[in-house]
């Protein structure tokens, strides 16, 4: 639980750096047609599915270590 906790912060950390500059073209047009809203869904869904693979990966191979004896 601490490792999701610590990577959403890390992840909102993130957010706020890149959020600081509101002068960008592109993302006023976005912004006006409504558009924005696809790109952040499909970033949040990308990210989503990155995250879920990894903590997938995670439990795959703990339970092989566990298999294994820990030997190293």
């Amino acid at each position: 639980m601490k490792k999701i906790a610590s990577i959403f912060i890390l992840l909102f950390a993130a957010l706020n750096l890149f959020a600081q500059n509101n002068d960008i073209e592109m993302a006023d047009a976005l912004r006006q047609n409504g558009k924005i809203y696809i790109v952040v869904i499909c970033i949040v869904i990308i990210l989503a599915g990155l995250l879920f693979y990894l903590f997938t990966l995670d439990k795959r191979l703990k339970m092989l270590e566990k298999k294994s004896g820990g030997k190293n």
